[in-house]
């Protein structure tokens, strides 16, 4: 009897021990093996290991997610802009002892969290508050997405991007700012316009020195003979034409002939 007990002692304490001996570490993870503050340099990959019994698995996620962050921030003439935050990361599997042994399991807290909201209060603070409802947004952006990366990158967590989600400022600080980005895109139009008119004004005023200009040739051009020339050519062709037509020989201003239509002497027809 006591034999049997023996046995099954020492079977159960096999698949215990057996039990302890396999890990499994599910898809997206890597698995650090920490063996009483000893850390194995190599990862588990995921699926079933085989492992020292007294070692334990610390499972960490490698998949890409999301930290969000919500804070207010200065801005260069010292306004309060309150921003959200996305960014975008995932753990460097090739890094992950690393960052288990410097920053622990923790690390979101410890390392990003804090680095994120450093790198866009260093940014926001030289950009007046407009600045996030300009373009200049954009730019802003591209700034915090790269301070961000030199600051986390080298410290074993990989930053996809980083995304202003949303910009709030106090109401009356938002609507004056609104008034005064309305106020400076009418001046420009206004300043467009005016410019319109000038151009339009030089036009009109080319022109007409233009047609002056012609004039002047012209009425210095014609002269008094070349207008009865072309008086006398004009007479010659109408005379010439196949219509009837009786031709009075200077009887018209400046001796020109005067042709009268055949039909003004017909005699009416009575009936």
């Amino acid at each position: 009897m006591r034999n049997l007990v023996a046995v099954l002692v020492v079977v159960v304490v096999l698949v215990v021990l057996l039990m302890m001996a396999v890990a499994t570490v599910p898809a997206g993870h890597v698995g650090v093996l920490d063996l009483f503050g000893r850390v194995q340099d190599a990862t588990l990959t995921p699926g079933l290991h085989l492992i020292n019994p007294l070692a334990a698995v610390r499972r960490m996620s490698v998949q890409t997610r999301e930290i969000k962050e919500m804070m207010d921030t200065p801005s260069s003439e010292g306004l309060i802009v309150h921003l959200e935050i996305s960014t975008i990361v995932h753990l460097n599997p090739d890094k992950a002892v690393e960052v288990y042994k410097t920053v622990g399991m923790e690390y979101e807290m410890i390392l990003i969290h804090p680095n994120i909201r450093s790198a866009v209060r260093e940014i926001t603070s030289s950009y007046e508050a407009k600045a996030l409802y300009s373009p200049e947004r954009e730019k802003m952006g591209q700034q915090i997405n790269k301070l961000v990366r030199e600051v986390i990158e080298p410290r074993g967590v990989i930053v996809e991007s980083v995304l202003l989600r949303d910009v709030r400022l106090p109401e009356r600080l938002q609507a004056a700012i609104q008034d005064k980005l309305s106020a400076e895109q009418e001046a420009a139009r206004m300043q467009f316009v005016l410019l319109k008119e000038q151009r339009e004004a030089e036009r009109k005023k080319i022109e007409g020195q233009g047609i002056a200009e012609f004039q002047k040739i012209v009425t210095e051009g014609i002269s008094e003979n070349l207008l009865k020339w072309k008086g006398i050519e004009a007479t010659k062709d109408l005379a010439l034409s196949p219509n009837a037509k009786i031709v009075i020989i200077g009887a018209g201003k400046e001796g020109l002939p005067v042709i009268l239509g055949g039909d003004a002497f017909e005699t009416p027809t009575h009936r």
